[in-house]
């Protein structure tokens, strides 16, 4: 998970206003990428941009505010947390934070949410997809370019069932670990399966 923090960074020797916990994007052909890394700039979110630095120990430093001649270079963010624009690694080029899937109306570009939450993904045309919503790897078969399958599938809905309603420590299903899988859980499993999982896409294999 990524999510930002709701005051001013100096006041706890941040270098900029992302949750030093919460940093990490995820993506299945660079690893994790650090927003908040322990040296640089940091990232900062404001009302109308994304500035900073972001570290991957593969690829090296990310500009989300690269200064270029390109209109579209660096990341805005419309005031609603709809981010667009793009980002610029020397080592992987462009990579486009409101990206469009060919024939495909969904929006599947980075947002953020009221609660300071980042979802959605990125794309680089060198490295792939990237993710902004789960705190771990988000596994897809990657039959083209594209996304082509969900984070969860029907085997994990399965697994899910089987322990509905169970009660005790170190079960699976148990995603808030109040030792009881119960309908806390289930919303937690159906956001897992709905939001990386928009329409149309197939199941997981």
């Amino acid at each position: 998970m990524l999510s930002i923090l709701f005051f001013y960074p100096a006041a706890i020797g941040l270098a900029g206003n992302v949750d030093p916990i919460d940093k990490y994007v995820y993506s299945e052909n660079t690893g994790w990428l650090n927003f908040e890394a322990e040296e640089g700039p940091g990232v900062t979110v404001g009302d109308d941009k994304v500035s900073g630095l972001v570290w991957s120990e593969n690829i090296g430093w990310i500009n989300l505010d690269p200064n270029d001649s390109n209109a579209d270079s660096g990341i805005k963010n419309d005031g609603t947390g709809l981010l667009t624009g793009f980002a610029w690694g020397e080592n992987v080029g462009w990579i486009n934070f409101n990206p469009n899937v060919p024939n495909d109306a969904n929006h599947y570009g980075v947002i953020i949410d009221r609660d300071g939450n980042f979802s959605g993904w990125a794309w680089g045309e060198n490295i792939g997809w990237i993710h902004f919503q789960s705190a771990s790897p988000v596994e897809y078969k990657a039959a083209t370019t594209w996304i082509t399958s969900c984070a969860v599938g029907c085997d994990d809905l399965k697994r899910f069932c089987a322990l509905w309603l169970g009660s005790g420590g170190n079960l699976d299903a148990d995603f808030d670990k109040d030792n009881d899988v119960d309908f806390a859980d289930y919303c937690y499993f159906a956001e897992q399966w709905l939001g990386p999982c928009p329409a149309g896409w197939p199941l997981k294999e």
